[in-house]
């Protein structure tokens, strides 16, 4: 990676079946419109990489949690690269409460606002287009389960296909209880 500011993020990714169902949405899309493939995530906190230690972070803070299952509230856009298309989840407590112990455990805590989505797209788009991508995606299930921890370090800035091909997973947990 590049000498510019990098990030460290933490992410909660799907169990199965909803995995596969995200990333098959995510890599359709991705083709349709000539976007980056990533993997199916919901970000639970970012903070400044210089200073931590990720994989210690995770180990302090992980063993105190069961697999979240988060209500889908919908899908939905915005004109942010990294939220061209997703679906956005129901508040959840204790997710709120694992990002709150990850503030608290980083080096260089952030002031972070946890907004549970999942991004499906990645891309600058026409609104109209974004609206009819909404209209056209029924998801299959009204929940998922979330079940692994993984910790990226990246760009500080994500506003391109090759900031999101930069993204490297350092660490990761299983939730498992």
């Amino acid at each position: 990676m590049e000498t510019r500011e990098r990030i460290i993020t933490y992410w909660l990714c799907p169990a199965e079946p909803a995995r596969s169902h995200f990333a098959s949405l995510i890599g359709d899309l991705a083709a349709r419109f000539d976007a980056p493939v990533f993997e199916p995530h919901v970000t639970i906190y970012v903070t400044c990489a210089e200073r931590e230690k990720p994989g210690q972070m995770l180990a302090q803070v992980w063993p105190r949690y069961r697999p979240f299952r988060l209500t889908v509230l919908g899908l939905d856009y915005s004109n942010k690269f990294t939220q061209t298309l997703f679906i956005r989840f129901a508040r959840d407590d204790d997710l709120t409460c694992l990002s709150q112990e990850l503030r608290r455990a980083s080096a260089s805590p952030n002031a972070y606002e946890l907004n549970p989505h999942l991004s499906l797209l990645y891309k600058k788009m026409n609104p109209d287009t974004q609206r009819e991508l909404v209209a056209s995606i029924a998801l299959p299930f009204a929940d998922a389960t979330f079940d692994v921890v993984k910790v990226v370090i990246s760009p500080a800035r994500i506003e391109s296909r090759s900031d999101v091909e930069m993204w490297r997973v350092v660490a990761e947990e299983k939730l498992d209880r």
